[in-house]
């Protein structure tokens, strides 16, 4: 008997500046994805201890572990692969909520100038990811298209709407008391989803509603953006190939 089964949506992006050197892998349907390639910029570990990974000595980057080794943001189950490196603690945090809730699978690392400060590293990762959602997604076709959701996070609640519109547009309300969470500056969490929209070429909104505490206000929004992504990007039986737009395109 032949499969129904539909393709399973993946993208695999490279992103290199002279201020960051990004790979990733995304399946917005989850499952397995393959280990990132080797490259000049992210060489084995066999290779790695006689490159200069294109920065000095001074700026004493730690290592990235191996894509095997269990890391704070990964994990490794039958429906989803997860596993994230940026060198910024809290914003892998939030990228792995975001994969864990949206239902993707996720390979990505990134290496950036952090000896500055974690602007470029950020901005070049949401922008990454934001192309690999983009190209993941196809011709939008027979896809549900909008998505709306609330997430909680003790006292802290975020709502998050989004539309794959191709027509890129950010509105975000945070209400952080504090410059940094970890090691994340907390405008990046703004500038980074207005980033990905802008890539993803998406219209979202995302607001935290209440929160005393800057973790779980960042936190609940990034698992409201999730909810919302896995409904918009559902797909729509009935209505394969069809553009969900009056105008007939998106």
């Amino acid at each position: 008997m032949a499969s129904n089964a539909l393709p399973t949506r993946t993208a695999f992006i490279e992103r290199n500046t002279k201020e960051t050197k990004i790979q990733l892998h995304l399946s917005i349907d989850g499952g397995p994805i393959d280990l990132l390639p080797d490259s000049t910029h992210f060489p084995s570990s066999t290779t790695s201890s006689t490159s200069t990974l294109n920065h000095p000595s001074p700026l004493s980057l730690p290592p990235i572990p191996e894509q095997t080794e269990t890391t704070h943001a990964s994990q490794d189950s039958p429906s989803q692969q997860i596993w994230i490196w940026t060198g910024i603690g809290f914003l892998d945090h939030m990228l792995h909520a975001l994969a864990k809730h949206a239902g993707w699978s996720l390979r990505l690392r990134s290496r950036g100038d952090l000896a500055i400060d974690d602007h470029h590293t950020a901005e070049d990762t949401f922008l990454a990811l934001g192309t690999a959602f983009s190209e993941s997604l196809g011709a939008r076709t027979g896809l549900r298209r909008f998505g709306t959701a609330h997430a909680p996070l003790d006292e802290a609640l975020s709502r998050a709407v989004i539309d794959l519109s191709n027509r890129p547009f950010f509105v975000g309300v945070f209400g952080f008391t504090n410059e940094k969470i970890g090691t994340l500056s907390t405008q990046m969490v703004h500038h980074g989803l207005q980033s990905w929209s802008q890539a993803a070429g998406v219209t979202l909104h995302v607001d935290v509603l209440r929160g005393d505490n800057d973790h779980h206000r960042a936190e609940s929004a990034f698992k409201a953006l999730a909810g919302a992504v896995r409904e918009a990007t559902e797909r729509v039986v009935g209505r394969e190939g069809e553009v969900v737009s009056t105008k007939g395109v998106l």
